[in-house]
């Protein structure tokens, strides 16, 4: 049996050749994504380069996932920051969407303006428990439907609006679609149902928005998001399969050219005693996506965030010549730094300092308060302090001789102890970049690609 994957990236599109019954990866191959003109002149680049290396393919399964165009863009709607809210946030991300913005409460005039101008591709409405608060989620679908723009809506609420939701939705002529509520009960999580919607939505509406319909003809099953795939891919290698273990708890980190996301496979319970957990119960698989993050697309967006005249005194290049860089990497997005060149030092610093960013905002928070028993310690989020493995993935990384470097940005910092990023973990790489690949091959043969993502970040498949 021989399986090739494609990944249809922001940036490149990767193709991978498997044969199952040798347990090994034949080559892999990229090219530019092509989504400006048709992408399937990407993936005939990639095939060729692929096709060099072994000579004309023959393979009895094509499998495909994609990110092209940025992605599934959403926006997230519920009933208060803490609650609602963030379970719809977790959702949409766990599904591989890009979540652009959360809205909490009833969403003002101003705010449905915004909404039209983030023009998302779906719109996760929720609120409420079931049997609890409906007003908000009735008005705010109402708000919704005067949005003179073509987006589906996911209603994941209070399932006591579901008469009332679907009356103003059918009215409104948008796609809509009403699933189970993610937060049914007070602080209890429920995402799998919305997580399936938002899949659904981009086999059925996204695909074709991005070009990928004649890719969906060929394949031999369901196009799904490159970090679905990614996702699927590190719960494999964490949990494992019933013939062999997986590595236990892990991160990994993916940075791309639109996006930096992050994913940790770990319960993230408090390591301290007599520690308060605030907020909502995290889920085990976890992914959070920093769409202002990434080293072609985003660049701007993540120099904004950055103080640019320390990074430059850092590697002794003026701030100037950096941002010169930037503006040449946004307008080239396949441009390459040569080896040990000034432009390979930028790159380095740049990708250091996304992955920082984006490995706080992923991690817990650990805050204290006094109180009349004395100093109190809560954590909001998860405690990921003794995270054992960092899992490097991503082109930039792939193709830079210092990643071990670029990646230990994700560590912890002792000027930001209540940040709980991981203290010592060990840093590994994919080096072929194919876990989006494993993740597709999961599905079929979860054996097979657990052996190979073992293989290729260098851990024991006897373990």
């Amino acid at each position: 049996m021989f399986y090739l994957t494609a990944d249809f990236g922001s940036t490149y599109t990767k193709l991978t050749a498997i044969d199952a019954e040798e347990f090994r990866i034949l080559a892999t191959s990229s090219a530019f994504t092509t989504i400006e003109t048709n992408i399937m002149d990407g993936f005939y680049s990639a095939l060729k380069k692929l096709e060099t290396k072994l000579g004309k393919l023959h393979y009895d399964r094509i499998l495909c996932c994609s990110s092209a165009g940025g992605g599934l863009k959403m926006v997230a709607l519920g009933l208060v920051p803490e609650l609602t809210a963030k379970a719809a946030k977790l959702a949409a991300s766990s599904a591989g969407a890009k979540v652009v913005k959360t809205y909490s409460f009833e969403i003002s005039h101003s705010e449905q303006i915004e909404i039209k101008d983030i023009n998302p591709d779906v719109v996760l409405l929720c609120g409420g428990t079931d049997g609890g608060n409906k007003e908000v989620i009735i008005a705010n679908a109402r708000r919704l439907s005067e949005i003179d723009q073509d987006f589906s809506i996911i209603v994941a609420g209070n399932k006591s609006a579901s008469y009332e939701l679907e009356e103003i939705l059918k009215s409104s002529g948008k796609d809509y679609v009403i699933t189970d509520n993610v937060m049914p009960v007070f602080n209890h999580l429920n995402i799998e149902p919305a997580k399936q919607c938002i899949r659904d939505v981009f086999i059925r509406k996204i695909v074709d928005a991005k070009g990928l319909s004649e890719v969906q003809q060929m394949a031999s099953g369901e196009i799904i998001p490159t970090p679905l795939a990614v996702m699927n891919a590190c719960e494999l290698l964490s949990k494992g399969t019933k013939n062999s273990p997986g590595i236990g708890e892990l991160m990994a980190i993916d940075l791309g050219g639109a996006t930096t996301d992050v994913y940790s496979m770990a319960s993230g319970k408090p390591i301290a005693e007599n520690v308060l957990v605030k907020g909502l119960p995290e889920p085990f698989s976890k992914r959070t996506v920093e769409g202002d993050l990434g080293m072609r697309y985003s660049l701007a967006s993540l120099a904004d965030e950055l103080d640019m005249d320390c990074l430059g005194k850092e590697i002794g290049i003026d701030s100037q010549d950096i941002f010169q860089w930037i503006t040449h990497c946004i307008s080239n997005p396949d441009a390459v730094a040569a080896t040990g060149s000034r432009e390979l030092q930028m790159e380095e610093i740049l990708a250091r300092s996304a992955i920082e960013l984006a490995v706080e905002r992923h991690c817990g928070i650990m805050e204290s308060a006094y109180s009349p028993m004395g100093i109190i310690f809560s954590i909001t989020g998860k405690d990921l302090t003794e995270i054992p493995y960092i899992i490097g993935i991503g082109g930039i990384l792939i193709n830079n001789p210092h990643h071990e470097a670029i990646l230990k940005g994700a560590l912890f910092k002792p000027d930001k102890k209540n940040s709980l990023r991981p203290k010592s973990p060990k840093i590994l790489l994919d080096k072929q970049y194919i876990f989006a690949s494993m993740g597709l091959i999961g599905t079929l043969d979860p054996d097979l690609a657990l052996h190979l993502m073992k293989e290729e970040i260098n851990i024991n498949n006897n373990n």
